[in-house]
């Protein structure tokens, strides 16, 4: 299993309606809005990195919204 955190910046004014969109995602586990550099960080989990990088350009980039996204990868020791 791997796990990656998205970090979102969105449109001024569509927090609410991002949120919404990306907590109810499948593979989300996580959502939560953010203050400062990011608006937004979900915790992806999914088989493996190339799953994650799939659900990233598929579903998460296509949401109404979302201005940029950066994905961290997490470390699989």
């Amino acid at each position: 299993m791997s796990t990656g955190y998205v970090l979102l910046d969105v449109e001024p004014g569509s927090e609410y309606s991002v949120y919404e969109k990306a907590s109810s995602l499948p593979f989300v586990s996580d959502a939560q809005v953010l203050f400062g550099d990011h608006d937004m960080i979900l915790k992806v989990e999914a088989e493996n990195m190339g799953e994650i990088a799939k659900y990233v350009v598929d579903s998460i980039r296509s949401i109404e919204g979302v201005t940029n996204t950066k994905t961290l990868a997490c470390a699989e020791l």
